[in-house]
Parts: C-alpha cells; sequence; structure tokens
C-alpha cells in the first residue's frame, strides 16, 4: 500500500473520531444548556424571588472608536436600565469621526476639571465631559490606543467597585445588569460574569425594550443568527459546571475591579483582550490561592450589531482567529497543568482542538474524504451517507439551539420564520462553513502590520 493511501486512510479515521467526539460533546452541551435553562425559567415562574432594596453599585464602561452611527443608540438603551445605582463612561479612543461631537451635542456635555488616580498605564486624556442626566454620565477624550486601553482608561476613571464592559454597537435588555449581579449577590466569590450576546439585527428597540421581532434578511446575517446562539448555548454552559469558561465576552462582562486592577489591566499587546484578561484572572486566582468563580449567566442578555457585509466578515473572523491565538500562546503554561485542574484539563484542551484547530482540521478532513473517493478506498455511496449524516446532524443542533434561545427573545415565531430557520441550518455547512475556515486559516499566513488593530466594520443605525 502506497503511503498516500496509508495517509489517506490514517486521515480518515482521525477526522471520524473528531467529528463523533465533537457532535457527542455539543449534543451533550446542548442537553445540558437546555436543561439549566429550563430550570432557571421554571424556578423564575413558580419562586417569588424576594426583591431586594440595595444593589451593587457598577461602572459601565463603553470603548467608542467611530461609533457615532450607533453611540447615542446603545447610551439611551443603557440610561434605561431597570437599576438604581451605576453610573456610564463613554471612553473616545481618538475617533475619527463625529462620535465625541455626537455624545456631547446629543446630551448636552460641558468639560469639567477632574483628577484621576492613573492606576493603570494608559495613553494620554485629553478631557473629561459630563452633563446633568439621571444617570452619571462621563465622557473621556484620549488619544488613540486601542480598544484595551480605552477599557484600561475607563477603569481608572470609573468610582465603583465592579465594571461592566459593553460595546458601542450593543444594545441591553432592562433587567440585563440586575440579572448579571443577582448570581455576585448571592456568591461573593464571583469575580467576573458574563451573560449572553444575540444579535441585533432584525430587532427593534424602545427604550431598552424589544417591541418588533423578525429574522434578519440577508443571508450574512441570518447565518450569524443560527451560530451566536448555538455558540451560547453549547459549551459554556458546560464549562461554568467546573468553573472552566476560558472567556467572557468583551461586549458584555460584569468584573470585580480590584482583581482587575492587581492583574495589571487589559493588555494591549492582542486582539483578543477579553479572552486574554479571563485567562489571566484564573492563573492570577489559582496561583494565589483566592476562592473565585467566573460565571456564565444565562438570563442576562446583550445584542449587539452582526457584519452585513462580506469584508467585515472576513476582519472580525480573522481578528477573532488572531485573538484566539495570542490569548492561548500567552497562557500555553496552563494547558495539561494539573495545577489548573479541569480548566487545563478539558477547556484548554477543547479550545485548542476544537477551536483553534478546527479549521485545518475540518479542511484537511473533508478534502481526503473526496481524496478517497478518487484512490478508490472509498465508494460513492458511503462517502454521501457520511456526508449526509454529518450535516444532518448539524443541522438538527442548529435549529433545536436556536429555537430554545429564541424563548428569552419571544414566543412569537411565524410559519415563514421556522421554514427560513430549517432551510438556512441546513445550508450553513456547504459553503458558510468552509468560508468561514478559510478566513480563519488565513489569519495565520496574512502580514502582521495589522495584527493589533479594531478591524473596523460598517455599522448601520439601530431599528428605533
Amino acid at each position: 500500500m502506497s503511503f498516500l493511501r496509508r495517509l489517506t486512510l490514517w486521515i480518515n479515521d482521525f477526522f471520524l473520531c473528531y467529528i463523533i467526539v465533537y457532535g457527542s460533546f455539543l449534543f451533550a452541551s446542548a442537553m445540558i444548556g437546555a436543561l439549566i435553562f429550563y430550570l432557571t425559567e421554571r424556578k423564575k415562574k413558580y419562586k417569588n424571588e424576594i426583591k431586594r432594596d440595595y444593589y451593587i453599585p457598577v461602572s459601565i464602561i463603553v470603548p467608542a472608536y467611530n461609533e457615532e452611527v450607533t453611540i447615542v443608540s446603545t447610551i439611551d438603551s443603557l440610561l434605561n436600565l431597570d437599576y438604581k445605582l451605576y453610573e456610564i463612561i463613554v471612553v473616545d479612543d481618538g475617533s475619527k469621526d463625529k462620535t465625541l461631537q455626537t455624545v456631547i451635542d446629543h446630551y448636552h456635555l460641558k468639560k469639567i476639571p477632574k483628577v484621576v488616580r492613573k492606576k493603570i498605564k494608559t495613553e494620554n486624556v485629553k478631557a473629561y465631559y459630563e452633563g446633568n442626566l439621571k444617570v452619571k454620565l462621563t465622557v473621556v477624550a484620549k488619544n488613540n490606543g486601542g480598544k484595551a486601553d480605552a477599557l484600561n482608561a475607563g477603569i481608572n476613571t470609573s468610582s465603583f467597585p465592579y465594571f461592566l464592559t459593553i460595546d458601542a454597537d450593543s444594545i441591553l435588555q432592562k433587567d440585563s445588569l440586575t440579572e448579571l449581579v443577582k448570581p455576585i449577590m448571592e456568591d461573593s466569590t464571583i469575580i467576573v460574569a458574563g451573560g449572553v450576546i444575540k444579535l441585533s439585527n432584525g430587532l427593534t428597540f424602545k427604550d431598552g425594550e424589544i417591541i418588533d421581532y423578525h429574522l434578519p434578511k440577508k443571508y450574512l446575517e441570518m447565518i450569524q443568527t443560527l451560530e451566536y446562539d448555538r455558540t451560547f448555548l453549547a459549551s459554556r454552559a458546560v464549562f461554568d459546571l467546573f468553573n472552566g469558561n476560558l472567556i467572557v465576552s468583551g461586549a458584555f462582562g460584569l468584573f470585580k475591579k480590584q482583581y482587575a486592577i492587581e492583574v495589571g489591566g487589559y493588555k494591549t499587546n492582542t486582539v483578543g483582550e477579553d479572552m486574554e484578561i479571563i485567562l489571566r484572572l484564573h492563573d492570577y486566582a489559582i496561583t494565589t490561592k483566592i476562592p473565585y468563580r467566573i460565571k456564565y449567566v444565562p438570563d442576562a442578555v446583550c445584542y449587539t450589531q452582526a457584519p452585513s457585509k462580506l469584508k467585515d466578515f472576513k476582519k472580525q473572523r480573522k481578528r477573532w482567529q488572531n485573538g484566539l491565538f495570542q490569548s492561548l500562546m500567552s497562557h500555553k503554561n496552563m494547558f495539561f497543568n494539573p495545577k489548573y485542574g479541569l480548566l487545563g484539563f478539558v477547556s484548554f484542551l477543547y479550545y485548542w482542538v476544537y477551536e483553534l484547530l478546527a479549521p485545518l482540521t475540518e479542511t484537511v478532513g473533508l478534502a481526503f474524504i473526496f481524496l478517497s473517493y478518487f484512490l478508490e478506498l472509498m465508494n460513492l455511496k458511503f462517502m454521501i451517507i457520511y456526508l449526509a449524516i454529518y450535516l444532518l446532524f448539524c443541522t438538527i443542533f442548529t435549529i433545536a439551539t436556536f429555537f430554545n434561545r429564541t424563548y428569552t427573545i419571544s414566543n412569537k415565531i411565524t410559519v415563514k420564520d421556522f421554514i427560513r430557520v430549517v432551510f438556512y441550518a441546513m445550508i450553513e455547512n456547504i459553503g458558510f462553513r468552509q468560508l468561514v475556515n478559510w478566513y480563519r486559516l488565513s489569519s495565520f499566513f496574512g502580514t502582521h502590520k495589522n495584527k493589533m488593530n479594531w478591524a473596523k466594520i460598517t455599522r448601520t443605525k439601530m431599528e428605533e
């Protein structure tokens, strides 16, 4: 038997095992996630929760760079939160558009003298602005330093012991902050809490509440809607069971400020600052033997815009892949290290094998399936059945996770929407998944001159 034939057989066997393990993990994760969500909703329905008269004060930090289209909608949603004690800090990171002036004019802000202790080093802050609103709104105007630097400037400016990060193209539900804070009020060892990210594409908001819901019309936005719902239901609920989540989305994460400062704030030498700081907090807490939890809260929802243009989508996925690689490599000492328990043996293994290396594995695996046919190692009938089973599983899994998560938005799904979900779930794995894999693979081979930028995408005004 030739070397090529032996290699093909070996890769086919490996890819089959890879798919079986991955599929089993996703199925188990989805079932566990659905069960957790069901029990939580049932508890809400049948148990009267104690209404508390006190709240944990929270500083909401909004880093903004060229966000004049969406920044007002984001701030308006924050001003209408169902929460009693919080402040809003918008950090303009040297925007080249009218972001800063738009906020100043819309909220009638005035430049103020302000002394801020620089606990974390940042680029120079040029000015501070505040206004007379029902919630304290502070705008920090600074020189450009990137998203991580903007977040650090927000931490320095913040007054309260907890801070929430939210992107400038995102909207919170009125009760999102309340839901995110609840676990911390019950468990003081929680140092980070992250919620669920959903897409705002297709939604119409008023004062932080959804008043109209329909699925996006564009193919790219629709596919991403399914993708987001699948991602946040699958692995994060399972990893939360053993405190093993390696990432809390930078678009919606609540931090205990003390520990964020102790680890040095956000690193500015990575585009995956949201994942990197979580890994550093894990490492710091375990090394110093601090009792801690990094909590996933499925009832807290944040809505963000998905790219509607292919060129923007490409930038986003390449940046995500770069950030994942940088974060895992900078903390590779945790991988398979007994000191970190299941975090090192399970979470890191999953993110290395089924996240970072997945584009390469899937691309090579599918290529060798077709090569097997031409080498007469696999007949056409078996190849079709093999691929059909794979696609059927992916389709069923996507449909199940979408309808489970959609329950948090609305129970009113039209027949037309149902048909569209089934259709897009079926075709997602034919072309789209391979395109995503190619974008992610290409991130390793491109030039490094733009590895640290924001990978800015085009925004559209949110429907109100």
